[in-house]
């Protein structure tokens, strides 16, 4: 059950993390759900190493980290796929 929560997780980290950068992101739909992935395991390994990754309650913190590394991993992800593919924004 938890890769399902991984892959929902993800994906929806991911589409706002396309929705709050500017532009338009070329990458497909199921690439955004695995860069979703990665930047929640980014946001976690952050969290885990300035100390905020398990607190009572409800983890705003570990979250927003989470958020920045979506965003982040999209960010240049999407750059990356652009070069592959040959269109360069």
């Amino acid at each position: 059950m938890s890769w399902l929560w991984a892959i929902i997780v993800g994906f929806v980290l991911g589409l706002i993390a396309k929705a709050i950068l500017p532009g338009k992101q070329q990458i497909p739909l199921w690439l955004t759900t695995v860069f979703g992935i990665l930047g929640s395991v980014l946001g976690n390994a952050v969290a885990t190493w300035i100390g905020v990754n398990d607190t009572k309650g409800i983890d705003w913190t570990r979250h927003l980290l989470q958020l920045l590394g979506a965003v982040a991993v999209v960010g240049v992800g999407d750059m990356l796929w652009m070069s592959l593919k040959g269109k360069r924004a």
